[in-house]
């Protein structure tokens, strides 16, 4: 089964989905915008419409959607628009990219229990949108932070814990 995520910088969502129990494989890349095959350059300017995200392949007997969307929720703040940690432009946006109904059906649940719950201040701006195309990045962004450990991440990799629904 296949998940895409964006959350901010890529570079820790992927580092951080890596670590999860049940997760099989990852790859950044491009979604969200209409630019076709987009370099990093073209997506950092913000006008190819693509947000930085994580594809994440799991094996769904290990792990549920529902299960990543927790993590998903954990590592960044949903509720900030264009912006996680130091880096902004709608390249980080928070976006659910679904792959199929179920995917959709499940976000947008989690969504509304989350703003129900009043667990975050300000109300989830993080978008449910089909990952119609996802182009994979360079070659030199996949596995980064495994590549350059003092690379910088606006995630606590810290925080990954292996228990199933640890929302943090």
């Amino acid at each position: 089964m296949k998940a895409t995520f964006a959350a901010g910088c890529f570079w820790g969502v992927e580092a951080y989905f890596k670590l999860i129990e049940g997760v099989i494989d990852t790859e950044v890349g491009y979604a969200g915008g209409d630019k076709e095959n987009p370099t990093y350059e073209e997506v950092c300017t913000g006008k190819t419409g693509h947000a930085e995200a994580c594809e994440v392949e799991y094996d769904d007997s290990k792990i549920t959607f529902e299960e990543l969307l927790h993590h998903f929720f954990k590592i960044h703040d949903p509720t900030s628009l264009n912006k996680q940690g130091g880096d902004v432009g709608t390249q980080y946006r928070s976006v659910i990219f679904y792959h199929d109904e179920s995917q959709k059906d499940v976000a947008l649940k989690t969504i509304e229990e989350l703003n129900a719950s009043e667990k975050y201040k300000k109300k989830i701006v993080a978008e449910v949108i089909s990952v119609e195309k996802f182009y994979k990045a360079e070659d030199y962004h996949q596995d980064y932070l495994d590549k350059n450990p003092s690379g910088y991440c606006h995630v606590d990799l810290t925080s990954v814990k292996k228990t199933k629904m640890d929302p943090g």
